[in-house]
């Protein structure tokens, strides 16, 4: 086959490839048209109203009494009796149990007789005290005998009727009754000191005997308020310990007519709440009915879970027929603000952002004289606008290879920037700062100038300019703004069938 054969037959099979192409094209673009006109743009709408706008924190809490003691005992021992279960009234000092006291009755027979002992020996000691105060008295009766007859004989040996050695065993003997003077009064000191001793032991077998009372007193488990038992953690024939820590045999509340929440209230609400207010909540017991309370406390200790903070918002309310019972979960709402007689707007037309190109949003925006800031339309900032957006929509064109191109970057760049500004989005002005900021837009945005969009009776969309307020999260109270009640919002619409068909259209079309 020469090279003609091969140029003639590659020019056959070429044709029937590009009639094939030119009439898909002729399809799709039949259809895309048909669907266009078939299928046009439905909008959801969403009316303004007027009335009040309750801004409330939500929380969950527990229910508790207001005083709760954990009735414990300081003394180990088996439980011999029982006087109170669960549920069971109480008064302050009534016996509600009993551990065996035997070993502790022996304990203070012990002690009785230790104490007894003791003082016996004081008495002892008393006695001994006795005689050796006579023995001092004794011996200082022989020192001034000594000294008389040293005297005498001192005397007589001047006038030489003694010798030296009659004057010398007088002297001796003088100083023999100073001495044993001496050790009398040294041995009365120390039978003093011994009666002290055995004093300060009576004192310490007094102090054993009160302790021995004291725990046979403490064997029996007395009511320390008047209240309900609510819990009852022990059992007869069951033994405490009370060697480290003091168990818990009872835990009583003391008045369930008057109970608190303990709401746990989320850092960015805290501010909001005041003491005082109003606040409602429900249990699950009861779905129906609606509990009211007051905010009584709202405590500076932080709780950190999982890097959630929370506070703890107390909550008292009065519980007649003790209807509310300890440990039920109650869902607390406080009301923080209230807006009367306000223009509400629902909150999904504050959300809600219309599937149309930037540059038919700002034609829009200009044609009802939105497009600069609020209060200098018309002027430089909304014409700088359009042309910044008009030069953006010309970069914005496909270039000889079909390939889009925008200033600032390639089509990686371009991908990562949605991301990028998602984030500093969710994290303020500055990226990877951790700051979330107020919401500048949407529900929320308390104070802001937001756009929403009006439905027109021909099906046409119209910008209106507002300023927000308080929201419930249902509706947002409108500050300023040229809407009035029944007015039409759109909230969302469903997909521009035309606009996708165009873009199928395009891909398609470079494939070819």
């Amino acid at each position: 086959m020469n090279l003609a054969s091969v140029k003639s037959l590659f020019r056959n099979h070429r044709r029937p490839a590009m009639l094939v192409s030119l009439a898909l094209a002729a399809v799709l673009v039949f259809t895309a048209f048909r669907l266009g006109r078939s299928n046009d743009v439905q909008y959801f709408t969403a009316p303004v109203e007027q009335g009040e706008v309750l801004t409330v924190v939500n929380a969950t809490g527990t229910i508790d009494a207001v005083t709760t003691v954990e009735v414990g005992s300081q003394v180990s021992g088996m439980i011999k009796a029982l006087h109170a279960d669960f549920n069971s009234e109480v008064k302050k000092g009534q016996i509600i149990a009993q551990i065996d006291p035997a070993q502790f009755r022996a304990r203070v027979v012990q002690a009785q007789a230790d104490l007894t002992s003791a003082r016996a020996g004081v008495k002892s000691l008393q006695a001994d005290l006795q005689v050796t105060q006579a023995n001092v008295e004794k011996n200082r009766a022989a020192l001034r005998e000594s000294e008389l007859k040293l005297r005498r004989m001192l005397e007589l040996f001047e006038q030489g009727i003694a010798s030296v050695e009659q004057r010398d065993s007088v002297q001796v003997a003088q100083e023999t009754a100073v001495a044993n003077l001496r050790a009398a009064e040294a041995q009365v000191n120390q039978t003093r000191a011994r009666i002290e001793q055995q004093q300060a032991q009576v004192t310490q077998r007094q102090a054993q005997l009160e302790q021995t009372g004291f725990d046979l007193q403490r064997a029996t488990i007395r009511a320390p308020i008047n209240g309900t038992v609510i819990a009852r953690n022990v059992d007869v024939g069951q033994t405490v310990a009370a060697s480290l820590q003091a168990p818990t045999l009872f835990t009583i509340a003391q008045d369930l007519t008057q109970m608190l929440v303990y709401a746990k209230t989320d850092e960015s609400d805290v501010g909001k709440i005041r003491v005082g207010a109003l606040a409602t909540f429900k249990v699950d017991s009861f779905p129906r009915d609606t509990f009211y309370g007051r905010v009584k406390q709202v405590r500076m200790n932080a709780t950190e879970i999982q890097n959630v903070v929370t506070y703890d918002t107390i909550i008292e309310f009065e519980n007649p027929g003790i209807k509310l019972l300890p440990g039920m979960t109650a869902y607390v709402t406080i009301p923080v603000a209230h807006a009367s007689d306000v223009v509400k707007i629902p909150n999904g037309a504050l959300r809600y952002k219309p599937e149309i190109t930037e540059r038919e949003r700002l034609a829009l925006l200009q044609k009802y004289g939105l497009a600069g800031p609020p209060g200098k339309r018309g002027g430089k900032e909304e014409k700088g606008t359009v042309q910044a957006q008009e030069k953006e929509d010309e970069s914005d064109q496909p270039d000889a290879s079909g390939r889009r191109q925008r200033p600032g970057g390639d089509e990686r760049t371009r991908r990562r920037a949605p991301s990028r500004a998602r984030r500093q989005q969710q994290h303020g002005h500055g990226s990877g700062s951790g700051f979330q900021a107020p919401p500048q837009q949407g529900p929320g945005a308390e104070g802001a100038w937001q756009i929403v969009w009006k439905l027109n009776p021909d099906n046409t969309l119209q910008p209106v300019r507002i300023k927000t307020g308080l929201t419930d999260f249902t509706f947002t109270a409108m500050l300023d703004g040229e809407l009035k009640p029944d007015d039409l919002l759109v909230i969302g619409q469903t997909l521009d069938r035309k606009q996708e068909s165009a873009r199928r259209l395009r891909r398609s079309m470079r494939r070819f």
